[in-house]
């Protein structure tokens, strides 16, 4: 099997279940952006030596794929969506609000903005966190209005600010702007 198909040669692209959009159409934006944050969130996997942390950003690059699949799938095929599979589910927002909750536990809060970069593996999930701000942004125009999906970003980028602060504090003394 080959990589290239030359279907997309054209500027279109397949959706999830079938149908057909331009590359630069809302759907393969928002899908499109959620690929952008999983592998910013690989960055910071690549960064951090820390198992606890690593098996964190696994799960969360498992749920990205189901979120992608989720806003891949034009309207007219929502009904084939499986959920936990395909279709996110509240267990998943669950899931990152224990994690915020259990990560705010390791830190004081700052009590100033941050300026990032006050360690390799924080500065990187400040990054991913950006990148899930503008996939939550990309994403409002095409989820459903049951979607989890823009939900799931939402918590996604808090839960990444919260480890990027616990990373930066682990590792050196804060670093708050004045």
């Amino acid at each position: 099997m080959k990589i290239y198909t030359k279907r997309g040669d054209d500027g279109s692209t397949g959706l999830f279940f079938g149908g057909r959009v331009a590359k630069d159409s809302p759907r393969p934006t928002a899908y499109g952006a959620v690929d952008e944050a999983q592998a910013a969130i690989g960055v910071a996997r690549a960064a951090t030596s820390d198992a606890g942390l690593d098996e964190l950003l696994i799960v969360i690059g498992r749920d990205l794929y189901v979120a992608m699949a989720e806003l891949a799938t034009g309207v007219s095929n929502s009904d084939k969506l499986v959920a936990g599979q395909t279709l996110m589910v509240q267990t998943m927002v669950d899931r990152l609000e224990a994690a915020i909750d259990e990560t705010s536990e390791r830190f004081e809060m700052p009590t100033e903005f941050v300026v990032p970069g006050g360690s390799v593996v924080s500065a990187a999930l400040d990054v991913a966190r950006t990148v899930v701000r503008r996939a939550e942004r990309e994403s409002l125009s095409v989820a459903v209005e049951e979607s989890l999906v823009v939900p799931y970003l939402n918590r996604l980028s808090d839960l990444l600010w919260a480890l990027a602060r616990w990373q930066e504090n682990s590792t050196t003394p804060s670093r708050t702007a004045t």
